[in-house]
């Protein structure tokens, strides 16, 4: 499954860029994402193998997932993939997703692509009941386009408001 969704912002590609692959900035757009932290040395600048834990939230539930930077290449593209799920510091290798964002210069700004490509190797039916469980919807695929909807809003009026 891959959901996409885009959203026109006016500011540049590296203003955008430089917000998004912040993932310590991601709980002040995503719905579920409440923090990250990245163990690596030298901040928060991303690079391709960066790893960092990622923690969620989904009403009265909580996990963390362990991701690794694919991509990040300064207004252009920024890339990861969930690939450990757990509690805590127990985490379990696990293919989960994976985020892609993309940033297009257009006229008065920038055209932010966010994709998410569902990674997890399970039978479909195990998949379909985990989702109706996990999301009360009747697939992640239909959750997840909510979910970027309401992350591209919140990106969109914070950046364009100079924030």
């Amino acid at each position: 499954m891959r959901v996409s969704d885009s959203i026109d912002i006016a500011v540049s590609p590296d203003v955008v860029y430089k917000a998004v692959s912040d993932v310590t900035q991601m709980p002040r757009w995503s719905p579920e994402n409440i923090g990250a932290e990245v163990p690596e040395p030298g901040g928060h600048e991303p690079f391709v193998g960066m790893k960092f834990i990622g923690s969620n939230k989904r009403g009265l539930m909580r996990w963390n997932t362990r991701c690794v930077v694919l991509a990040a290449e300064p207004g252009k593209e920024f890339v990861f993939s969930a690939r450990e799920w757990g509690y805590g510091k127990r985490l379990a290798r696990v293919n989960i997703a994976r985020w892609e964002y993309r940033f297009e210069p257009i006229e008065n700004g920038t055209r932010v692509h966010e994709t998410w490509v569902d990674e997890r190797q399970m039978p479909d039916l195990v998949a379909a009941a985990f989702d109706r469980a996990a999301t009360g919807t009747s697939s992640f695929a239909k959750f997840q386009k909510g979910n970027i909807r309401r992350t591209l809003r919140k990106l969109k009026s914070e950046l364009e408001s100079g924030g």
